[in-house]
């Protein structure tokens, strides 16, 4: 038998790299049910837990599944107002009942206690998807306002080469992630130079494993699997490494790049991404759903024409409401500079947001040694400014302090 409220309407959709979840509480696994485990129905990933049909579940164990199955025994009075209750608690959880040969009265008793829907038991891929079906938009939606809530994503994108973007986004994210330590919290950095990223080489860390085993991973991708595959900086900072082989741009779609960004987004809460020198759809794609971009430039003339094609690329691409924050690095302390802070204003068409001051010695001493520049010299120009911008990041992206 197979009951639906008649108030749910199928609707067509396709996961696009959110993570959701449907929780199975099943007493005991038999037959097809088994082989579900690890896969994904309607797009979304299963989980179990076995738990007997009288024994209390925590309401707040569920709270971070999409949607809930939970086994009722017919013959057991406990185990239906155990499902009674759950569904009062539940709040906007789906909570679909399981019950082996259930009865017409059982069917309707339950739906009128609000469950989604009542399947058979065993399970079977079939039920399991035709109940499923309507709910995968509702439970989508409802993942991406968690995310959006809970998580922060801040893109860098290099103006051209050899601005020092990588060098000044490492020592950004380490403090980052050193002081949001204090509060209890985690940072992440993603190298996403799958051609010639150096992250890790700059940090001084030797990854066994790199982007390409998340990108490989398909359904096994969860947080147990980023944590593994990061590595930690003695700053706290995680580190996901670029690939040891050079990959073609083109090799990663952005259904790829997105499951793993966000799986990273839900286990660490913030996540700097190190982007290519050269755009991609997946890159794109990116900055279209990051918090902040910092667009990492020098005050020169080749620098500041490159940083205004680049502002003009992401407004050509709808992408002009996206917030861009303007880094002027390697910035020389001179009197007699060529090109002026109000240069970059005229060229840029905006003035820039952060300037980092140059200090070669500091910087490549911190990365041959793969430290904080504070290490190396612990009042410096460089780690002044870099102060100040991770300040302005901590307020732009709301976060308390």
């Amino acid at each position: 038998m197979h009951a639906m409220n008649q108030q749910d309407t199928a609707r067509v959709w396709r996961l696009q790299g959110r993570e959701a979840g449907i929780h199975l509480y099943l007493s005991g696994v038999e037959g097809e049910a088994g082989a579900l485990l690890g896969t994904r129905v309607n797009g979304l990933p299963l989980t179990l837990s076995i738990v007997p049909v009288t024994e209390w579940i925590d309401a707040s164990d569920m709270a971070s599944a999409g949607a809930a199955v939970i086994q009722v025994d017919a013959d057991t009075p406990a185990s239906i107002k155990r499902f009674e209750r759950l569904v009062a608690n539940a709040g906007d959880i789906p909570v679909i009942a399981a019950a082996y040969e259930p009865p017409l009265a059982l069917v309707r008793a339950l739906l009128k206690m609000g469950a989604h829907d009542v399947l058979p038991l065993p399970l079977t891929l079939d039920d399991l998807e035709t109940s499923i079906a309507p709910l995968a938009q509702q439970i989508v939606e409802k993942d991406q306002q968690a995310l959006a809530r809970s998580s922060r994503l801040v893109s860098a994108v290099r103006a051209r080469g050899g601005c020092g973007a990588t060098s000044m986004l490492t020592q950004l994210a380490c403090r980052f992630a050193r002081n949001e330590a204090d509060f209890g919290r985690e940072a992440c950095l993603i190298d996403l130079d799958v051609q010639f990223g150096d992250v890790a080489f700059q940090l001084g860390l030797q990854p066994k494993l790199t982007l390409t085993d998340l990108l490989e991973a398909g359904t096994r991708l969860d947080g147990e699997m980023i944590r593994s595959v990061a590595i930690p900086h003695a700053s706290g900072l995680a580190v996901i490494a670029s690939p040891a082989e050079v990959l073609p741009l083109e090799a990663i779609t952005s259904d790829q790049l997105l499951a793993v960004v966000e799986q990273a987004q839900r286990t660490y809460g913030t996540v700097f991404v190190d982007l290519p020198a050269n755009w991609t759809h997946w890159s794109l794609s990116l900055v279209a759903r990051s918090d902040i971009v910092l667009l990492v430039t020098e005050l020169s003339v080749s620098g500041l024409h490159q940083a205004r094609r680049q502002l003009d690329l992401l407004r050509d691409q709808d992408l002009g409401e996206v917030r861009v924050e303007v880094v002027l690095n390697r910035l020389e302390k001179s009197l007699f500079k060529p090109v002026r802070l109000s240069d970059a204003e005229t060229a840029l068409g905006r003035p820039a947001s952060y300037t980092v001051v140059s200090e070669p010695a500091v910087m490549a001493a911190a990365v041959e040694r793969g430290v904080l520049i504070d290490e190396i010299k612990r009042k410096s120009a460089v780690a002044r400014d870099l102060d100040l911008l991770e300040n302005g990041l901590v307020a732009a992206l709301g976060l308390e302090r």
